[in-house]
């Protein structure tokens, strides 16, 4: 599918690899739908960009919520194409802390399922409700493309992750799922499982614990780059035989318990 004219919206898009892949579409003649609850930086970021960017204040696991902001972006450009699911949270909690003597707080898993996985599908479902009204744009009959965003803690999930690495494992699971299930209307499914990635939470940390970090990569020694997901979401966008798929995206780490 090329890139040049289509729509696409993107979820988390006011920063981190949401921007950057806003940033990139931006680039190659994408009009974009920035969903994020972060309205300053979302709005910002449409300003800046301008022309063919709007900014809606979604919460993605609210279902009138990501609806209205579907309807909208459908009634200013005419369709939805392209689907990015980057909106996601993080929690650190032990099944059972024996130190504290406490367990998983339950809210706390029920929250991190709520926005990963369920919100992830929450958004995919009713953005390929709207896809499936497009007429083909491709001679292969294609649609759209969804593409999720899961991370290599879905296999390898570290001490004190079990809630994101349940979220992200399940976002893994449904892939292929989602893919048979939109095979017929022209839509693929596919999910990027980034690793390590150079995201502004990284600067925060001290320069040894950083540099540790970027050891445990195997080549590149290094941590990725936003854009570097950016350009394999749109390696995924234009090349129509990739479908299903779940692919790692993390210079071939393979995380360690701790």
């Amino acid at each position: 599918m090329e890139l040049n004219g289509k729509t696409a919206i993107v979820t988390g898009g006011a920063s981190g690899l949401g921007e950057a892949t806003v940033r990139r579409y931006h680039r190659q003649g994408v009009n974009v739908a920035i969903f994020d609850m972060n309205a300053e930086k979302g709005e910002q970021l449409a300003a800046e960009l301008g022309d063919n960017t709007l900014f809606f204040n979604v919460n993605v696991t609210d279902e009138d919520s990501v609806q209205s902001a579907i309807n909208s972006t459908v009634e200013t450009f005419g369709a939805i194409h392209i689907c990015n699911n980057y909106a996601g949270i993080g929690s650190a909690h032990k099944t059972y802390d024996a130190k504290k003597g406490t367990a998983h707080p339950l809210k706390t898993f029920k929250t991190v399922i709520e926005v990963n996985l369920i919100g992830t599908f929450n958004v995919t479902r009713l953005a390929a409700q709207a896809m499936s009204k497009n007429e083909p744009v491709t001679d292969c009959g294609q649609r759209g493309v969804i593409i999720n965003t899961a991370s290599v803690a879905g296999y390898e999930g570290q001490i004190g992750q079990v809630g994101y690495t349940a979220s992200k494992g399940g976002v893994i699971g449904m892939t292929l799922v989602i893919a048979r299930d939109l095979a017929s209307l022209g839509i693929r499914c596919n999910t990027i499982v980034p690793g390590l990635i150079h995201t502004p939470l990284f600067d925060m940390l001290p320069e040894n614990v950083f540099k540790g970090l970027e050891a445990t990569v195997l080549n590149p020694q290094r941590l990725g780059k936003p854009d570097e997901i950016a350009m394999l979401s749109q390696q995924i966008v234009e090349n129509d035989y990739i479908n299903g798929e779940c692919i790692r995206m993390d210079g071939g780490i393979r995380m360690t318990p701790r």
